[in-house]
């Protein structure tokens, strides 16, 4: 390998790695700044394909002109650029936090005001850094090109080495950094990785080349076999595979949330899982080059239909929740990815950076439009069957327009199985949101499917057990995962806190609305009553859960927002205070959607809303017992008065972190009552509703069954005092070392500043 090539290579991979470890944090750090909605993630991902599309454009143009005045100035503005992608771990997180403020006035997160202000806003502060990004190509591929001359598939040298650096970006940034470092000390590192090949490349001038061994071998190769498709056919075929590889990683996410569920290592393995087999793809077509044997553009579309249809067949959760088959389904279509994107973009640039900066470009330009495509018009009108479906038959047209030879007929048996698969997938095979999937609903109930740009929302009558009353066989579940059940404890979070603050409220707040349980008994208690909750179809979904549900939204003060519940909160800062924020975070603990409602920062928030006499209910719902013991430690270290009920359904022999706990806090005394005085401050609705399923109950039996559970507050709180959750540090999404290296615990546990 000539030197020069080898020195290129390595600064891609460090490239990638650090392009990941942005993106990743980025999103997060969006998240907790405009609100965990799906148009966040939206915006974000499409104005960093944008950049890297705009990027690629300009760095080719640029690097074009460069190169007329010498080899070492594509290379210096090669440095530059990287410098500058190094200033975003910094400016990046500034621009968001100036946003998070300057946005508020723009109402609920689901307004299109909001929307737009939001999207224009992350857009202009990753944009410039993103679009350094997409330069880097093309102005390495120009200084590549002026110094080893004879080489036409530089563009697919440097693709390799990037891909590789992106998968062992998200796999040690899921894995290591951010559990060990926060989300800033791990965008420093980054920075620093930017800063070293900034510096690197201003020194490639003065490396040695070997141009004539390099040139030599370049001619010496042979010619690799085309694609056979035309220059137009190429173009559209760029961008179709952009838009379709990103469509469909839309639709993955949402399909295979009941087995890889809402953990962030879930997801980062479906992440570098389709890196990697993009890598094996592209290693795959560099030997191939080497060789002169790359496949032909009609094998490889015949090959990707049948591959884009397996994540869909092979994957029926009536069939198995196997994690591994889940992300060996992705391979295939994965790696063939990998293979033809770089064929297709050497084979149009042939070497020159102006023409593969825009052919990259018009690869990118399809990554911004397909999750566009899939999250806003084909997930909630066609669901997930079809929009993977559609993603998949988009290939035997291409294949059409190519007019294959009857020399290359193989196709045709590939096309076959294909269709079979499509038939296959259209009328035999089940998602999460098909009513079919579930065995055991019940023959006679209604099934209500809902879906949105967020997620999908199955209401259905198990008919297991058949003798349990109704209300114990209703279900809800979103994304195919099982979120909560009509239940007393949800109305004891809103009944308990209210009785130890004393007074009928005069306004209260539910974050996460469920199955409307909770909302609907704080509103027994009188009063305004507000209940924000994040995916429009569970909202929606309350009337198959209550028969009474429009009248309890009838009810003078009664209101449901839907929003992100740290951006309510901050939105409507000067609108009213709450007596009562009672939280019910959808489970698991780790979940990344969750993580940001037990947080220090949070709970901070919520202590400028509440009431001079307000009180805060946190539930959680069972868990590791390091993380209990953070949340309890992290809302301890915020409000100076705390009670803990341990949850009273769990049985006595089941460990406090696995049985669920109420925690109560206030910046007031607060005094456990008696069940006597419970009773007495409750209104005559809150008491007919805390029994309303026991119509037998003395409500004096309830209430002493529901307090005797109160444990003492030392006997939850860690031994660390620095053990807690903060934004930076989300203690309880990122576990994954201690869990693994136990000895590690002590020291991955100081996350909360010292007093």
């Amino acid at each position: 390998m000539p030197t020069l090539r080898g020195l290129a290579f390595l600064l891609f991979v460090v490239s990638g790695f650090c392009g990941l470890v942005y993106q990743i944090v980025w999103l997060r750090l969006a998240f907790a700044s405009f609100g965990i909605i799906t148009p966040v993630l939206s915006i974000l991902l499409s104005a960093f394909m944008a950049g890297l599309a705009l990027g690629s454009w300009l760095g080719g143009r640029l690097a074009a002109q460069l190169v007329r005045g010498g080899a070492g100035r594509a290379a210096i503005a090669y440095g530059v650029v990287e410098l500058a992608i190094g200033c975003g771990a910094v400016a990046v997180p500034w621009l968001f936090g100036l946003g998070e403020d300057a946005l508020l006035e723009f109402g609920a997160g689901a307004v299109g005001g909001y929307l737009l202000a939001s999207a224009l806003w992350i857009a202009g502060a990753i944009l410039p850094f993103a679009t350094c990004m997409g330069a880097t190509f093309p102005l390495m591929m120009g200084f590549l090109r002026a110094r080893l001359p004879g080489d036409e598939r530089s563009f697919s040298w440097l693709y390799l080495g990037n891909v590789l650096g992106a998968m062992c970006g998200a796999a040690a940034t899921a894995a290591a950094l951010i559990e060990c470092l926060g989300f800033r000390g791990t965008l420093l590192v980054a920075a620093a990785g930017n800063v070293a090949i900034g510096l690197a490349a201003f020194a490639l001038p003065l490396a040695r080349s070997g141009a004539a061994a390099a040139s030599a071998a370049a001619a010496a190769l042979p010619p690799a076999r085309p694609t056979g498709l035309s220059p137009r056919l190429r173009t559209a075929l760029l961008f179709a595979t952009g838009f379709t590889s990103m469509a469909m990683e839309v639709a993955w996410t949402r399909a295979f949330t009941p087995v890889l569920q809402t953990t962030i290592y879930a997801f980062a393995g479906v992440l570098v899982t389709y890196l990697f087999a993009t890598w094996l793809g592209s290693t795959w077509y560099r030997r191939d080059v080497a060789r002169g044997r790359t496949l032909d553009g009609q094998a490889l579309l015949a090959l990707l239909f049948v591959a884009s249809l397996l994540p869909l067949c092979a994957n029926d959760p009536r069939l198995h929740d196997s994690v591994a088959l889940v992300l060996l389904s992705i391979a295939p279509v994965s790696a063939l990815l990998g293979y033809l994107t770089p064929q297709l973009v050497d084979e149009d640039a042939r070497g020159e950076p102006a023409r593969a900066g825009k052919a990259y470009a018009i690869n990118v330009l399809g990554c911004i439009l397909g999750p566009l495509f899939a999250g806003y018009l084909a997930l909630p009108a066609l669901g997930v069957r079809w929009t993977l479906l559609l993603s998949a038959v988009i290939y035997p047209f291409f294949l059409l327009a190519a007019r294959p030879t009857p020399a290359q007929a193989a196709w045709k048996r590939t096309i076959a199985c294909g269709l079979l698969l499509t038939a296959l997938g259209a009328g035999m095979v089940r998602t999460h949101e098909d009513p079919a999937t579930y065995a055991s609903v019940a023959a006679d109930a209604a099934v209500a499917v809902r879906r949105d740009h967020v997620a999908s929302v199955v209401s259905f009558v198990d008919d297991q057990p058949a003798s349990a009353p109704i209300k114990d066989r209703k279900r809800m579940l979103v994304n195919g995962v099982g979120i909560t059940t009509l239940t007393d404890l949800t109305k004891v979070m809103a009944h308990l806190p209210l009785v130890v603050r004393g007074e009928a409220p005069q306004s209260t707040l539910v974050i996460c609305f469920g199955m409307g349980t909770t909302f609907r008994a704080l509103n027994s208690w009188g009063g305004r009553a507000t209940a924000v909750e994040l995916v429009p179809s569970v909202a929606d979904a309350f009337g198959f859960y209550w028969d009474d549900a429009a009248q309890v939204l009838a009810r003078p003060g009664a209101r449901v927002v839907i929003d992100d519940g740290r951006r309510f909160l901050k939105r409507t800062m000067r609108d009213e205070r709450f007596d009562l924020i009672t939280l019910d975070p959808p489970p698991p603990v780790e979940a990344a959607g969750s993580s940001l409602l037990y947080t220090s920062e949070f709970y901070r928030l919520v202590k400028q809303r509440l009431s001079p006499t307000g009180i805060l209910q946190q539930w959680f719902p069972g868990g590791e017992e390091a993380i209990l013991r953070a949340v309890v430690n992290t809302v301890a270290r915020e409000f100076p008065h705390v009670l803990v009920y341990r949850a009273f359904e769990a049985t006595p022999d089941l460990p406090l972190h696995l049985a669920g706990v109420h925690i109560l806090a206030a910046e007031w005394p607060l005094a456990p009552p008696t069940a006597a005085q419970a009773i007495a401050r409750m209104p005559a609705a809150a008491k007919q509703d805390l029994v309303e399923w026991h119509p037998q109950m003395p409500l004096a039996a309830a209430w002493d069954y529901i307090l005797k559970q109160r444990i003492p507050l030392a006997d939850v709180l860690p031994a660390d005092p620095r053990l807690g959750i903060t934004d930076d540090r989300p203690y309880n999404e990122y576990f994954l070392l201690r869990r693994l290296f136990p000895s590690l615990a002590p020291a991955l546990a100081d996350v909360l500043p010292p007093r």
